[in-house]
């Protein structure tokens, strides 16, 4: 077979590959009486969870770099123990918020700490994570502080959302929750982009 030929076959196999890879575009409506209704309830029920613990595999990217592991995200009140397991950087580290800041650790010898979590990810490890809204949207609900929209799936649950300049995509639910908890979340902001999916949930 020749050069070109081998050429084309790869790029052919890539292009497929990519295709395979990205996510099919979602059927969304805006909304009806009833479905705006269910998602208030949905908050409403969920509004005072303060504390949960989730588990799956996190994928981040900024357009050229990224990385993707598993995760374990513990929330308690306002205070986030969140760790991430190789094969990000080879090693794990672990994130840990609390009334006096945000400390990563894992990376280097010595713990780094910084006034907030989100600006310690972005000068450690370059990702750009909106924690505080992400821990609502990883619950399928509105973050507070800031207007929202919402679009919805044939099956009446939330499908995208759309806030602080984010684009929020829900493809899969667990449904056999009361509520019903997302298990896959999709976020970008050009060029950042985040993935959660979620394995298991741990709800009070």
């Amino acid at each position: 077979m020749s050069v070109c030929r081998l050429r084309a076959v790869a790029a052919a196999v890539l292009l497929l590959t990519l295709a395979a890879c990205a996510p099919l575009p979602l059927r969304t409506t805006p909304g009806t009486v009833g479905e705006l209704a269910a998602q208030t309830a949905r908050e409403q029920a969920l509004a005072g969870v303060t504390r949960f613990t989730l588990d799956g595999r996190i994928g981040v990217s900024d357009g050229h770099d990224g990385g993707s592991g598993g995760f374990t995200w513990k929330q308690d009140g306002m205070a986030l123990d969140f760790t991430v397991r190789a094969p990000i950087t080879g090693r794990s580290f672990r994130l840990e918020t609390g009334p006096d800041g945000a400390c990563l650790q894992g990376l280097k010898p010595q713990p780094q700490c910084a006034a907030d979590a989100e600006s310690l990810l972005v000068a450690q490890l370059g990702w750009h994570l909106p924690l505080a809204d992400l821990r609502a949207w990883a619950m399928g609900l509105r973050a507070p502080g800031s207007n929202a929209q919402l679009a919805f799936g044939s099956d009446g649950l939330p499908a995208t959302l759309e806030q602080d300049g984010w684009h929020v995509e829900y493809r899969d639910w667990d449904r056999a929750r009361s509520p019903a908890m997302p298990r896959a979340i999709f976020a970008r902001k050009p060029p950042y982009s985040v993935r959660l999916y979620v394995e298991h949930w741990e709800l009070p």
